[in-house]
Parts: structure tokens; sequence; C-alpha cells
């Protein structure tokens, strides 16, 4: 009688562990609900042929991301979460998701990618909840070799891209950061002679570099700031490019989103993209320039330049410089910005006596809505200067 007490007592205990694994196991119908409303957000789906679960590792069969607005998707594969968990909110979060290689080839050009991934992914209950609650957001993504081949030939490749984003202290918003390692460019084989000719000269046969990103965005004013956005070219250049503007919201992006699918499901295209540019108007006046900055720092570039404009002319670099030198004041004198003219002037002989760097920076005293600036690029131009707060300098 033990035996039979003791035997029921392990049956009865393996049915109710039995049932209680199969009332916690993941929703994956809803974790890929709530991931495509999250997704919606950036104008997109993701669509799969299946799905399987094993205890905390879900997989998508034959995923593709397609467009809300239409037109052709891309087929992912096999997509791998690891670490998936239901949290008390009913949102998710992923340790891992996991992308198959990519190896496509179309007329004669073959594009591979691997070693793909996203990291700490977090899928929101509501995706319209209010600030970054109701966001799909990732700490890191990865990408490893990339490369770009043509008919049997290398012409460009990267070695690796890391990509991240952290919540700020208090949630209002993110900061987030970039980079694309060992950049190559393979132009020695060039098939126009004209084209092949120019690089040669300039000496960008095989051209390297390095890309970063850093920035920021509190969701609620909608506040974005890029404070840095840097090519590094070697034996090229720098160029960096920092903006800040405001009025970038959700409701934005959702106004954005909307206006362009309506203009996908409008089979009048005429007066689709006029709806759409009397839209794009409206959402317009929500933005605001804080600031802006374009600089180059030179590596070499502009001498090159220089040489190979004068060789067109028969002259030497030297002297297509000082050519260079005496057009400004006069081309500059049509554009009407005395106030300007004089330090754009003194910055173009600096930077062409002695190539370092060029900066141009927008600064206005309080933040300028665009359309204040298109207006004035339509209908006086001479005032941008003033109405943005450009200044011009080189070698600082």
């Amino acid at each position: 009688m033990s035996f039979y007490r003791t035997t029921r007592l392990m049956l009865s205990s393996a049915a109710i562990l039995s049932f209680a694994g199969s009332a916690f196991a993941l929703d994956s119908a809803d974790l890929l609900q709530k991931l495509n409303a999250a997704y919606a957000i950036q104008g997109g789906v993701l669509a799969t042929e299946g799905v399987d679960v094993d205890d905390t590792t879900v997989t998508l069969k034959g995923a593709s991301f397609k467009p809300l607005a239409g037109g052709q998707g891309v087929p992912l594969g096999k997509v791998t979460m690891t670490g998936v968990t239901e949290e008390d909110d009913g949102g998710y979060t992923i340790d891992k998701v996991t992308f198959p290689d990519i190896s496509v080839t179309n007329e004669g050009v073959t594009f591979t990618a691997s070693d793909m991934s996203l990291g700490g992914l977090t899928v929101p209950a509501d995706a319209n909840a209010e600030g970054i609650d109701g966001l799909l957001l990732y700490s890191n993504a990865h990408t490893g070799p990339i490369s770009i081949s043509k008919d049997g030939k290398e012409v460009a490749s990267l070695k690796d891209m890391d990509f991240s984003m952290t919540p700020t202290h208090d949630d209002a918003g993110f900061e987030f950061s970039g980079n694309i390692n060992a950049i190559k460019a393979d132009l020695s084989d060039v098939k126009d002679p004209a084209s092949q000719d120019t690089i040669n000269k300039l000496a960008l046969q095989h051209v390297e570099g390095a890309f970063t990103m850093k920035g920021s965005w509190d969701i609620k004013p909608g506040t974005v700031d890029i404070s840095d956005l840097g090519l590094d070219l070697t034996n090229v250049g720098r160029l960096d490019l920092a903006l800040g503007i405001s009025g970038y919201t959700m409701d934005f992006i959702k106004s954005l989103q909307a206006a362009a699918k309506a203009a996908e499901a409008n089979p009048d295209k005429q007066a689709a993209q006029q709806a759409t540019g009397l839209a794009m108007m409206g959402l317009l006046q929500q933005l605001t320039l804080n600031h802006a900055e374009i600089h180059f720092q030179d590596a070499s570039i502009t001498k090159r330049l220089l040489d190979y404009a004068g060789s067109t002319q028969k002259v030497s670099g030297e002297q297509m410089a000082n050519t260079l030198k005496g057009l400004a004041p006069i081309m500059l004198a049509q554009l009407n910005i005395p106030e300007l003219q004089n330090t754009v002037s003194a910055a173009i002989n600096s930077y062409l006596d002695n190539p370092k760097s060029f900066t141009l920076n927008a600064s206005p005293e309080q933040p300028v809505p665009l359309p204040m600036i298109i207006g004035a690029a339509m209908g006086a131009p001479n005032t941008i200067p003033k109405v943005i707060g450009l200044k011009v300098t080189a070698n600082d």
C-alpha cells in the first residue's frame, strides 16, 4: 500500500509540474504580435512561416521583414531568439537574436554578410505607451564581415559593425553610438576611362577608412543631438557632421509613416505625391534647428585635388589655389552676404595656403523652425547666414 501511495504521489507531482510547465510556456504568437506592434513604428512588420519554442529559445522559420507601405520585403531565413523572458508587465526581454549569414548574387554582383546579431532586446507590452516604455530597443547590434564582389573580385568590404543604445538614467530617452571598422573600397578597375584616370591621379585606387557615430534622443520634446557622425578615410581626410534638432517626437514619426502609407495606397500617384508634399510641409512645422556643424580635417586630398584641377588647366596646383583665392570674393559678392563675405574669403585663403581643416558652424541664438530656413532659402537666400548663425573658419 505504501508503494502505491508513493507511486500515486510521484505521478500527481509530475502532472502538476507538467501543467505548470505548459501554463508558463512562452506564447510565441503573443511575442510576435507585440514585436510587430513595436516594429510597426519603424515602418515594417516581421513575417514568418512558422515558430518553434524550446524552453526560452524561440526560432522563427522563413522569417522576413516587410515594409508596411508595401514593396519588396527582405528575406531573413531562420532567426533564433535565446533567453526569451516574459516580464510581469506583459512585455518581453530577449538576451540575443541571431540572424543567418547572407550570400546573394544578382547580375554578377555578390553580397555577403555574416555573424549578425542583436543583444539585450526589449519588446514593450504596449507599443502606444509613452516615452521609452513603448519602444522596441536593443542594447547592442553587431555584424561581422561584409563583402561586395563584382564578377568574382571584391570591390568593397568592412570588418565589422557595432551599434549600441543605452537608456538615460531617467528613462526619458537614450544615448546611441556606433562604429564601422576597416572599410575598404577597390576602385582600381573602374571601367570608364575618364573616371579611372581621375581616380589614378587622385591616388584613390584603394580607399580605406572607418565610420563613427554618437548621439542622443530625448523622446518627449523630440530632441535629437548627434554629436558626431564621422567618416575617416586614410590619406583623404576626416569628415565630421554634428546636428541638433527638436520636435522629432513619437507623434511626428507616426504621422510621417501615416503619410507614407497613404501615399502608397493612393492609385493616383500624382495626387499622392502632392498630398505627401503638403503633409511633409505640415510636419516640418514641428521641427526646429538647434545647431549644426560640418568639419573637414584634411589628410592630403586637398593638395592632390588642386594638382589635378591645375593639370586640366595646364597650371600647377599652387597656381590653381591662387586662382581660386582670387575668384572667391567675386563669387561671394554675388550672394549679397556682406557680413559673411570677408570671413569666408579669409577662411578659404587660409585653407588653400595651408590645408588643415575647414568648418561650417550654425549656432542660432534661438532654435529656428525649419520652415523659416526653407522660406529664407527660397525667398531671401542672403539672409540664411543670419537666420542660422552661420560661421565659417579654417585651420582652427
